[in-house]
């Protein structure tokens, strides 16, 4: 059976080798049909401690690492952020 990926944001990184991930998804009300947010923190295991506190970030579940922990971090994910304007017109 594959292993489950999901995306999330990181929510906490004050533990060693451990992130709190913070993963949303959005689901439809049975009855009424509004769209609503749900969300679940995971803790997933960082080795190296290189993931910080709202980077957006792919975690894999795996055999249990702790009692809390069965998840780890694979890898950040590319959020494009607008680029500063550094265009002679702009500063003029």
């Amino acid at each position: 059976m594959p292993k489950r990926v999901l995306t999330g944001t990181v929510v906490s990184d004050k533990g060693d080798k451990t992130v709190v991930v913070n993963v949303e998804r959005k689901v439809k009300h049975p009855l009424y049909g509004k769209i609503i947010r749900r969300s679940k923190k995971y803790h997933a295991h960082d080795e190296t401690n290189s993931f910080k506190e709202g980077e957006t970030v792919r975690i894999e579940e795996t055999a249990p690492i702790s009692k809390l922990k069965t998840w780890k971090v694979l890898d950040r994910v590319n959020t494009h952020k607008a680029p500063e304007a550094s265009s002679p017109e702009a500063s003029a």
